[in-house]
């Protein structure tokens, strides 16, 4: 099974934002840009679906940047895949020019199995087991202020 780029530059927000926290330091659409090697147009439409999703919270301005809500910090792998993949079947039997094997197949049942087991794989993890001990590049922006754990943590709280 093959991601899309989508769900690659998701996870490794993902992964940079850990990281970056991990480090101590504020991480910008931009930063995670580079440790991507994206753009920063595609990190920034990742970053807008996982804020969606719970996942991130961005703050804007001077001191702003993005930062793992306590949900996206514990979230499996294979929930954030599935939702950043969208249930999309493994192999396309309908559509304008459907299979003639349909009727028969058992192909279509094997590769949904197959997938799921996939994701069950995924779930074992979290974004924090994938960048333990991984000696991610931190390339990220400066120290995170004080003040700006303080208004994430506020944000955060008046969130849920």
């Amino acid at each position: 099974m093959q991601l899309t780029r989508f769900t690659d530059l998701g996870l490794r927000t993902m992964m940079l934002l850990a990281a970056g926290e991990a480090a101590d330091r504020r991480v910008t659409t931009r930063s995670i840009a580079v440790g991507a090697g994206a753009s920063e147009h595609h990190i920034a439409k990742a970053v807008a679906r996982l804020a969606d999703l719970g996942m991130v919270s961005a703050r804007r301005g001077r001191v702003g940047g993005l930062t793992l809500t306590d949900a996206g910090r514990q979230v499996s792998i294979g929930w954030l895949v599935r939702r950043l993949e969208g249930d999309k079947e493994v192999i396309e039997c309908g559509g304008a020019n459907p299979c003639p094997l349909v009727p028969g197949c058992r192909l279509r049942r094997a590769l949904a199995e197959a997938k799921e087991a996939f994701y069950r794989e995924l779930d074992r993890y979290t974004i924090g087991d994938l960048i333990r001990d991984a000696g991610l590049p931190v390339i990220l922006g400066p120290p995170i202020s004080p003040d700006l754990q303080l208004a994430s943590q506020l944000t955060e709280r008046t969130t849920r």
